[in-house]
């Protein structure tokens, strides 16, 4: 497609924004004509594509070619794509699946070989991703990066896997993704050192600065369940040349209303300069990761968005490889039909299944949801007891919380969970980070099994039972995603998540919340299918 294109150019290597015309032949740009120094009002603004620095495709709960079409709406041509969720049930074969699938459309997805799978050896993965298989997927081109190093521990400490893995990366010049929430001094350092180059984990801006001081960059995430943008925003203004924007985990309503362009729309309101952030979002992601994505500049692939201004950032146009694959909000990116691949092997259940008996306990560890944020804190409470079971209590907010094992037959684990805010009913999924079991919260057993049973009834997905309510969204890949159209799906979730919130839970994003309480990696309280976690002692908790 060869054609020409006028607007006001925004040169952010250079900071200058001058009025002039982009050449676009056979995907590439030709020439960028300088028309005048000065900008035009009445003409967009062109700009390169946004990135999203790291984003775990599969908690969209669309395949990548439909993730694609909704995001290049808001202006986003590429990812930094971990696939370590689909990983965790299918192994190499679903990092696979995501890499052929995501070929199928103009998008430029950036996968990288996920390195810690399973994520701990304290609950039931679907698969186990080796160190030889890590080596293997390294020397492919498809293959970008080594993702987040969740087990710091194994780094520390120097786990011989662990280190093996990030030697690979090393061997081949690619870059190591971080994740170690709260590491600070001596022990960030040590992290770091190790060749560790990025972190996405960071909830303090003394957090950040401590992790910048020893070189590496800053991720600001801003998902659907962990949103960290309002805390490190302020860092633009000194680190711009080391921080990125990701959203790490975006549910597909969040994903149909806006993407890394909000952001930047959010962080000018702040006062911070346009050229910083949109080095940020647009310029960073593609030299730290070596990308095939262009600047915006003559001889580059043209990857690049026309946007009305540079306050609100509406995207008019995207372009990738010179295709114009969106225009004034609409997506014109057709996908094909996708395939199916998953690993589901659970049986369904009793409502005798999750009773939990009282063993005579004053008092029970009690995880503490917190909204906006994937930790959890944990309390010691007095347990309610009807007929020798402990139940929850809908007037404390202490709710029942399950985790079953969906790939052996085992017993389900229990445990209870305050601030989901539920008066009535359950709701449950098979998104459950990082193993991907059935985690449900519930107000009583009946509930309980009956949304855990319409999960297992769609192998995979999310649900909510309630007096007047039952509801379920089928994700037949992996247990993870729909190959259904992604604004359908969208559309879908966000009812199921307004049903959530009409038996009244309090949490802005229930079901993203829900998905990262099994999640063992990130203190403090956590259930596995194994049982209630310590993410402090990397322990469980002793009954």
């Amino acid at each position: 497609m060869n054609f020409n294109i006028q607007g006001n150019i925004v040169d952010i290597v250079n900071k200058k924004i001058f009025k002039g015309a982009v050449n676009v032949q056979d995907g590439l740009i030709k020439e960028i004509a300088i028309l005048s120094s000065e900008p035009d009002k009445n003409l967009p603004y062109l700009l390169p594509g946004f990135i999203d620095s790291h984003v775990h495709v599969e908690s969209s709960m669309l395949v990548p070619s439909e993730f694609a079409k909704l995001a290049v709406v808001h202006g986003t041509v590429s990812t930094i794509s971990d696939p370590h969720e689909i990983a965790n049930v299918c192994g190499v074969e679903g990092v696979r699946y995501m890499i052929e699938n995501g070929k199928t459309v103009p998008f430029k997805f950036n996968f990288g070989a996920p390195s810690c799978v399973p994520a701990t050896i304290f609950e039931t993965a679907g698969a186990e991703v080796t160190v030889t298989d890590i080596e293997e997927l390294l020397a492919s081109d498809d293959i970008k990066y080594l993702t987040e190093m969740m087990n710091f521990p194994g780094v520390l400490h120097q786990d011989k896997d662990v280190m093996a893995k990030i030697a690979a990366a090393k061997r081949l010049g690619k870059p190591v993704d971080g994740h170690a929430p709260g590491l600070r001094g001596d022990q960030a350092k040590q992290y770091i050192d190790a060749g560790i180059s990025t972190d996405h984990e960071c909830f303090t801006i003394e957090e950040a600065l401590d992790k910048l001081r020893y070189g590496m960059k800053i991720l600001i995430r801003e998902g659907s369940a962990a949103k960290n943008f309002e805390a490190l925003v302020d860092l633009l203004h000194e680190h711009s040349a080391n921080i990125m924007f990701c959203s790490d985990d975006k549910h597909p309503d969040s994903l149909a209303e806006s993407h890394i362009n909000e952001l930047c729309a959010r962080a000018v309101k702040k006062g911070i300069d346009v050229f910083k952030v949109l080095q940020a979002a647009c310029i960073n992601p593609i030299e730290h990761y070596k990308l095939d994505v262009g600047f915006l500049r003559k001889g580059d692939k043209a990857d690049f968005i026309a946007v009305e201004d540079l306050d609100k950032f509406k995207v008019l146009k995207t372009f990738i490889d010179g295709e114009l694959v969106a225009e004034n909000g609409k997506s014109l990116i057709v996908p094909k039909p996708a395939s199916i691949i998953n690993n589901f092997h659970c049986s369904p259940k009793t409502v005798e299944d999750f009773s939990t008996k009282w063993n005579g306990e004053k008092e029970i560890v009690v995880m503490e949801a917190l909204d906006g944020q994937l930790i959890t804190n944990k309390l010691l409470l007095p347990p309610t007891v009807e007929n020798g079971n402990i139940v929850s209590n809908t007037q404390t907010d202490v709710l029942k919380i399950v985790v079953v094992n969906r790939y052996n037959p085992a017993p389900i684990a229990k445990a209870f969970i305050k601030n989901f805010g539920l008066k009535q009913g359950a709701i449950a999924s098979s998104v459950a980070h990082d193993s991907h079991n059935i985690v449900a919260v519930g107000v009583d057993d009946e509930t309980l099994c009956k949304a855990v049973n319409l999960v297992i009834e769609k192998e995979g997905g999310v649900s909510c039972v309630g007096k007047d309510v039952e509801m379920v969204l089928g994700l037949p890949v992996a247990g993870l995603m729909s190959n259904k159209d992604g604004y359908a799906i969208a559309e879908q979730y966000a009812a199921i998540d307004r049903a959530a919130k009409s038996l009244g839970s309090t949490l802005s994003a229930p079901f993203m919340t829900l998905s990262f309480m099994a999640l063992l990696v990130i203190p403090h309280a956590k259930l596995s299918d194994k049982g209630l976690f310590d993410g402090d002692n990397f322990t469980f908790f002793t009954p």
